[in-house]
């Protein structure tokens, strides 16, 4: 029996219009559940039409926006799309994100640190170590303490799963320049770098995931422990210690696959089970409690998330000198929000903790603020008012703004943050003229 050609015709138009319709069915009725997509994603808003809109194209322009960043099954073809990378060209379509040898995931500015591509270089390097050393001898006369924490990076504690493109020469790098005037100025620091690479192989559990760029949660337990040890020699105090008495074994999850969570991917990668020990702090009214003040990068989440404020009177976690995290609060607030002179007499011990990779820019301007602070160069007062008068004129720009929300999203930070960074530039840039 033949087959009429029209009716073969038909029934293939009719597929072709169901499959380019089924999105937009997708979208109105969100009739399956699709898994959303992992980072810092920032869609585009839905506008509602107005004359004005119309006849300048803004809601012409911002309604393509929303739609290409909400179509339906969107999340599932972006990670489609992600896999076949993946697949045929062994690529990431995350920024940054490089593969390594065996599967074994990167961020390409820690394969740099390690090889030493991101040198600043020794006078840049001696001009801050110079006003650390300032500031450290400055808290000491106040029975204050400043500790420099140096956290492990994954290139140099996986440098064999590099891929071979970058090349086997090494250089010096940032990481070994400041150890190098660490020593020399004998100022306070903890060099996890260097430990972890020491006991890579003689721990009891896997202190750095294959496929994240934090250290494992084991190590997290490592780090904080170290810490809270290192400020009860350094003040000759005893304060409450982290301990645990069981450890869960589980597939990688949080921050042991942020990168491949990153990547949004259809299929995980296949792993191994990791070490998870349940963190507790001793509960004694009779230990010495200090208050800490952090300023560090995301390498502190893991520490901060696991309780060590248990341990602290008072604690403040200054993420990159952008935003004040603490405890019990949800209030967002930005640094300069703060009068940082009130703000050092509260806390005994000043922690500042980098990766190698972040070296470069150690402190995000808390070095600078504090230096010239305790060299009476600011005026603080004068600084946060014209901070809000240009942080206000930019918020009524909605270009402005606009471009502002875009930067926050690739820093992964938030708008609030992004206009002060983005304000303080301004500031900066006038001063100079």
């Amino acid at each position: 029996m033949s087959i009429n050609p029209k009716f073969t015709k038909r029934i293939l138009l009719t597929f072709i219009l169901l499959l380019l319709l089924f999105p937009l069915i997708q979208f109105r009725n969100n009739i399956f559940k699709v898994k959303p997509l992992f980072g810092a994603v920032t869609l585009a808003a839905d506008t509602s039409i107005t004359a004005k809109g119309w006849f300048t194209a803004e809601y012409q322009q911002q309604k393509e926006l929303f739609t290409n960043d909400n179509f339906g099954f969107r999340s599932l073809l972006v990670r489609l799309n992600n896999q076949i990378a993946y697949w045929l060209y062994n690529k990431a379509k995350a920024n940054g994100v490089i593969i390594g040898k065996n599967n074994y995931l990167y961020e390409e500015n820690y394969i740099k640190a390690c090889l030493g591509i991101d040198y600043v270089g020794e006078d840049s390097i001696a001009h801050r170590m110079n006003r650390l050393k300032y500031i450290s001898d400055t808290l000491t006369k106040l029975n204050k303490n400043l500790i420099l924490v140096y956290a492990a990076g994954k290139g140099g504690f996986y440098p064999e799963f590099i891929p071979d493109e970058y090349g086997k020469k090494r250089g010096t790098t940032n990481f070994e320049t400041h150890i190098k005037f660490s020593k020399q100025l004998k100022l306070n620091f903890i060099d996890f770098n260097s430990y972890f690479i020491a006991n890579k192989n003689k721990s009891k559990y896997l202190l750095y995931p294959q496929y994240g760029i934090h250290w494992s949660h084991y190590g997290v337990y490592l780090v904080e422990d170290s810490i809270i040890r290192y400020i009860e020699k350094l003040r000759n105090i005893d304060m409450p210690n982290a301990f645990y008495d069981k450890v869960d074994f589980e597939y990688p999850k949080n921050t042991d696959r942020d990168i491949s969570d990153g990547m949004n991917l259809l299929f995980n990668f296949k792993s191994p089970m990791m070490a998870y020990p349940l963190v507790k702090y001793q509960n004694d009214s009779a230990k010495t409690r200090p208050s800490v003040l952090v300023i560090s990068d995301s390498f502190y989440w893991g520490i901060f998330s696991s309780g060590i404020s248990a341990a602290f009177d008072k604690t403040q976690f200054w993420y990159y000198n952008k935003e004040v995290i603490q405890d019990g609060s949800n209030k967002p607030l930005a640094p300069f929000e703060l009068n940082l002179r009130e703000e050092i007499k509260k806390y005994d011990v000043v922690i500042i903790l980098s990766t190698d990779a972040n070296l470069p820019a150690m402190g995000w301007g808390f070095i600078e603020n504090l230096y010239d602070m305790f060299q009476g160069k600011t005026s603080e007062v004068d600084f946060s008012v014209r901070l809000a008068q240009q942080s206000k004129v930019m918020r009524a720009d909605a270009n402005w703004m606009n471009l502002i929300r875009e930067k926050a999203a690739k820093n992964n930070i938030t708008p609030d943050s992004m206009l002060t960074l983005d304000a303080i530039w301004v500031l900066k840039e006038n001063d100079k003229k």
